[in-house]
């Protein structure tokens, strides 16, 4: 008897074959996608791909189960891929190891899946795979937890509301003058440690104002002035990075003079402890710990000694330094960004939180602890992962079989208020003001080292064409603007020089009917039929228009169109509002989760 026989016989033939020959993508080889991986090998699914971008780590191996010691480092996609097999050789599983936002991952590569299964722990990724599944109209099935918790939903375009139909919960913010002056309990040295001195240090400087500026909602004038002169002494301390004096040079700036100066404001602690700086020598005089380690716990749980922390920022700055210097000298604009599961960097974080605790009197924390803390770790429940898994799996089977109707939002609640543990309710329909899923979505072909904006914009605007987005328009890559009305400053420049390269997502916006919306999907492509000069699929062209005649000109007889003379302005790829508050994004596996 065949393994498949009982599957078989429960589901009927015909959603049998349908689920053998259909073909799933599953962004996410982490926490629900190892459970999410095993169900579909063990439920007929036949034909599957898996995207993912992380590296296994220490951590991942108490819930991830796919992964073992020995697959430390290696590729989640690789490997999830390899285990599973384990489970049912006789299946077709092709993983790749990288970023779901990468331009191959194009809206032709979506549109070769039946369904899309999202297994993922952060904001952008998902509304990356959102916009994807809408443009290219595969049903997504998108899914969370936060340790007890979960939740699955399905999305599709026309049917139900998308990932972005309803507004995220809001981040977690902590007012600057509390972390970066009177700091009261240990997520404030962490947040201080990762948000605002490691970007100072091996971060954008360009970022740095904004950590300081808009903070008028303080009472202490001075102190706002004080920390604009530290985010400067930071900067210039910058250019000596690399040297073997700039270890001992940070230091002394943070946790030496920077603690005078607090502690020599006396209003700020009539009700409090006042800081005591820290001092290098003293620290570099200190004797080796004599105390012998508890081999009880994990190395990674102990909480340091003031030596240790003091040695680990040294080490760790050391070496941040040297990659810093080594990327700066591939890239000028480049820098480095916090990761908690890179060792410097979470040496650094922990090193430097715990001496700015010890300075205020604060707990510390062990490595282990600052790591959930400054990743925003929610800890991860292996249940709750495979229930969510076994839901995903469910749902699959009902869009399927065609009955998306029967499909649902289920939740999965914990508590002694809570009379059951699934609670389901009807997909929503989509939200008419949906700033996603209201636009229409079309893939643009062109020559993209030749194709100009302007002709973009003629293309878009010609009130002859089917398009027709009218005379007002305005036209956004992501949150950088490209033109409106008022800046035209890069009408004449090619995609190419713009940045607008293979797999970027182009919006084009109607000023006169907030209704109109449509997102291009960019690609390159050499040469047409015909010699056209440009392609649109998606949406449909009149044959008669001007346009289409000027696509059927060979692309170097598009006449070049002069820019015109106007008042321009900068554009910039910010609002220019500065931020009072330090945020902390909360990315995690219930990030769409609300209770």
């Amino acid at each position: 008897m065949s393994h498949t026989t009982h599957l078989e016989t429960c589901l009927g033939g015909t959603l049998f074959e349908k689920i053998s020959s259909s073909k799933i993508l599953v962004v996410g080889a982490g926490g629900i996608g190892c459970e999410l991986l095993k169900n579909l090998v063990m439920s007929g699914f036949k034909n599957i791909e898996i995207v993912d971008l992380d590296t296994i780590d220490l951590s991942n191996l108490n819930r991830q189960f796919l992964f073992q010691k020995q697959h430390i480092k290696k590729s989640k996609a690789h490997v999830a891929r390899e285990s599973v097999l384990k489970f049912n050789p006789n299946v077709n599983i092709l993983s790749h190891h990288a970023n779901i936002n990468d331009p191959q991952f194009s809206v032709e590569w979506f549109k070769r899946f039946d369904l899309v299964m999202n297994a993922l722990d952060n904001l952008d990724a998902r509304r990356r795979v959102n916009l994807m599944c809408l443009a290219s109209d595969v049903p997504l099935i998108e899914s969370g937890t936060a340790g007890y918790l979960g939740q699955v939903t399905v999305i599709r375009k026309g049917v139900t509301e998308c990932f972005d139909c309803q507004p995220k919960p809001t981040p977690k913010t902590f007012p600057i003058c509390t972390i970066r002056s009177t700091p009261s309990a240990p997520i404030h040295c962490i947040v201080w440690a990762k948000n605002y001195l490691f970007s100072q240090l091996f971060g954008k400087s360009d970022d740095d104002d904004q950590v300081v500026e808009g903070s008028d909602n303080t009472e202490n004038a001075q102190e706002i002035e004080s920390l604009r002169k530290e985010a400067e002494s930071l900067k210039r301390l910058r250019e000596s990075i690399g040297t073997p004096e700039y270890a001992r040079q940070v230091f002394e700036k943070v946790f030496t003079d920077d603690i005078n100066r607090l502690a020599s404001m006396p209003d700020m602690w009539k009700s409090r402890q006042p800081p005591s700086p820290l001092s290098f020598e003293e620290l570099s005089q200190l004797p080796q710990d004599s105390s012998q380690p508890n081999t009880a716990q994990l190395k990674d749980q102990v909480v340091w000694s003031i030596r240790e922390n003091f040695q680990h920022f040294l080490s760790s700055t050391q070496s941040l330094s040297e990659r810093y210097l080594a990327t700066v000298e591939k890239d000028p604009e480049g820098c480095l960004c916090f990761d908690k599961d890179d060792d410097d960097s979470l040496d650094f974080v922990t090193a430097t939180s715990n001496m700015r605790a010890k300075i205020f009197g604060i707990e510390e924390k062990s490595r282990f602890q600052v790591k959930a803390m400054a990743g925003n770790i929610i800890p991860a429940i292996a249940t709750t992962n495979a229930i969510i898994a076994g839901l995903v799996v469910m749902e699959a089977y009902k869009i399927l079989n065609n009955k998306i109707s029967d499909c649902s939002t289920t939740y999965l609640v914990y508590g002694s208020r809570r009379p059951k543990l699934l609670y389901s309710e009807k997909l929503a329909p989509p939200n008419p003001s949906c700033y996603v899923c209201r636009n229409s979505h079309a893939t643009f072909k062109a020559n993209l080292e030749t194709f100009t904006l302007q002709q973009f914009i003629d293309i878009v605007r010609d009130p002859s064409g089917s398009i027709n987005m009218g005379e007002e328009i305005t036209i956004l890559e992501g949150e950088r603007l490209l033109y409106d009305i008022e800046f035209e400053d890069n009408v004449e420049s090619t995609f190419e020089s713009l940045g607008l390269t293979n797999g970027k997502m182009v919006t084009v916006s109607s000023d006169e009917d907030s209704t109109k919306s449509i997102v291009f999907m960019i690609r390159q492509c050499d040469s047409f039929e015909q010699d056209l000069a440009f392609d649109i699929e998606g949406l449909a062209i009149s044959n008669e228009t001007d346009v289409t005649r000027q696509a059927k000109r060979k692309v170097e007889e598009v006449a070049s169109i002069s820019q015109p003379e106007s008042n321009k302005r900068q554009a910039t790829e910010t609002n220019g509002v500065s931020q009072p508050e330090i945020t902390v994004i909360e990315e995690n596996d219930g990030v769409i989760l609300l209770d």
